[in-house]
């Protein structure tokens, strides 16, 4: 297992550690409901230096994310992020990731999900014909997500650059608790405010940056977060999870995903994807609601009330915030309308539920 520049001090707070993605990461601390309640009404600090980043330099490094991406790159500004997806030749899904802008039409930061870095930068360069400049850089960078509402406010004092004013999908460069040349991000997958920080692991900045984050937030509140709640956070958003509800088998309108699915260009997919949306999507990612006692897994069959089978489980779990079970699950087109009635599979029992609209509320 791969460790990043942080495990010593998950150890040391005595996380509970597992793998994943070929990392040893925190899955939690003081346990996700505590965690999870701490970023949704205060703030949290989450190591996710596991994730992957790419450098795309060039003329034609626009041109080269146009192909590969899903949303429109080209409305990128320097400055600004944007959410995407790598569709497959199929239309299914090679990964999620967000789109950095650094200098227009030049240079660009590709931030993509830890278990697919290999994946991707393969994908890619595959499609790299105009000798784009390309570097991986995810061994060499850190990067920690600080989030939760009172987050930004808790973290102004470490840097000149106005976090508290800083738009959602915005960055920019600068020090950061003394350490120069950090990109500051209004970005997470938390839906509860806050920046995201990346920077070298260089010279102790691991460390440093560690530490005055913690030190800012002494006596206010600020913890230390695990991937557990990461994952109940997202979830109650209903922002989806590679591996998990989006894969190579699922399309992005399948997904809920077609605000980042742009006609307007030409992109791996398209022709497929074009089609798909001309005849209509057959499944849909839909949330759900338990209205009886029992959690919906990943996998577990969803049926109707002829015992049919009519999706699967992709996500789910007893919301922390909602204190209900919720998940979402691909279902036939006829069932994902918000208020259907639905039955979820739970050691040969069916428990009920229904479609309701995400987030979750």
């Amino acid at each position: 297992m791969k460790n990043t520049p942080f495990t010593k001090k998950h150890v040391a707070l005595g996380a509970r550690m597992a793998e994943f993605a070929g990392y040893n990461m925190p899955i939690s601390y003081s346990g996700i409901n505590d965690e999870h309640l701490a970023v949704r009404n205060n703030a949290g600090v989450f190591d996710v230096s596991h994730m992957g980043e790419f450098i795309l330099k060039g003329e034609k490094a626009l041109e080269l994310i146009q192909r590969v991406t899903s949303n429109d790159a080209s409305k990128l500004t320097a400055g600004k992020a944007q959410y995407s997806c790598l569709p497959n030749k199929e239309g299914g899904i090679v990964d999620d990731l967000i789109v950095y802008c650094i200098e227009e039409n030049k240079v660009y930061m590709l931030v993509v999900n830890a278990s697919n870095i290999q994946k991707d930068w393969d994908w890619i360069s595959a499609f790299n014909t105009e000798n784009v400049e390309m570097h991986n850089i995810s061994d060499k960078t850190c990067l920690l997500a600080i989030q939760g509402p009172d987050a930004a406010k808790m973290m102004q004092p470490l840097t000149e650059v106005d976090i508290l004013n800083m738009k959602y999908y915005t960055f920019q460069k600068g020090k950061f608790a003394g350490v120069d040349n950090v990109l500051i991000s209004a970005t997470g997958y938390t839906g509860s405010g806050g920046i995201e920080i990346y920077f070298e692991n260089k010279e102790g900045n691991a460390d440093k940056i560690w530490n005055r984050i913690f030190e800012a937030g002494s006596g206010k509140g600020l913890k230390a977060i695990g991937l557990a709640a990461r994952d109940t956070l997202r979830l109650e958003m209903g922002y989806c999870l590679y591996g998990n509800d989006i894969d190579d088998t699922t399309s992005p309108l399948e997904a809920g995903l077609g605000w980042i699915t742009k006609f307007n260009k030409d992109f791996t997919g398209k022709e497929v994807l074009e089609k798909q949306k001309a005849q209509g999507i057959k499944r849909k990612l839909a949330g759900i609601e338990l209205t009886e006692k029992g959690i919906p897994r990943h996998d577990y069959e969803v049926l109707n009330q002829n015992n049919e089978v009519i999706g699967h489980v992709t996500s789910g779990t007893q919301s922390p915030s909602l204190r209900k079970a919720i998940g979402m699950a691909y279902v036939q087109l006829e069932y994902a309308k918000a208020g259907t009635e639905i039955f979820i599979k739970i050691r040969d029992k069916m428990v009920p539920a229904k479609v309701v609209k995400m987030p979750f509320e």
